[in-house]
């Protein structure tokens, strides 16, 4: 039973993928969803420009475990900020928060003042941020 959870360490998560803003390149964010999909999560794909209150509310509706937010356009401080405030919003501040993306190093503490759990960055492994989500979401 315990090689069934170490092969997939998010077993019965469920993890929204949401692409917030106007950016338009998304092949990241796919990347990143599959691959915590064969870590065994449910993964719910928002898509493409979705407001940070489209991403809430699909958090909500979907009872998710944590929202993975994919950012190239600079506007990660703005945009994680208005996700986060519409989560508890809606009464979902709970749910964890990780980002990944274009994130200069100097913007990772402001990140995680916002209540951000994890920043993974493009030169981040994914088998990096699988383990690193599961200990957050353990």
């Amino acid at each position: 039973m315990n090689d069934v959870k170490e092969a997939r360490p998010l077993a019965g998560k469920r993890i929204l993928v949401g692409k917030p803003g106007l950016d338009g390149h998304d092949i990241g964010a796919k990347i990143v969803a599959l691959t915590l999909r064969d870590a065994g999560a449910e993964v719910i794909y928002t898509g493409l420009r979705r407001s940070p209150a489209q991403i809430a509310q699909v958090a909500v509706d979907e009872g998710v475990d944590a929202v993975g937010l994919s950012i190239l356009s600079g506007s990660h401080k703005e945009l994680v900020g208005d996700v986060i405030a519409e989560l508890r919003a809606h009464k979902a501040g709970d749910v964890k928060v990780f980002v990944g993306g274009t994130i200069p190093g100097e913007d990772h503490a402001a990140l995680h003042e916002l209540g951000v759990a994890a920043v993974f960055t493009a030169d981040m492994p994914l088998e990096s941020v699988v383990s690193q989500l599961a200990a957050k979401l353990a």
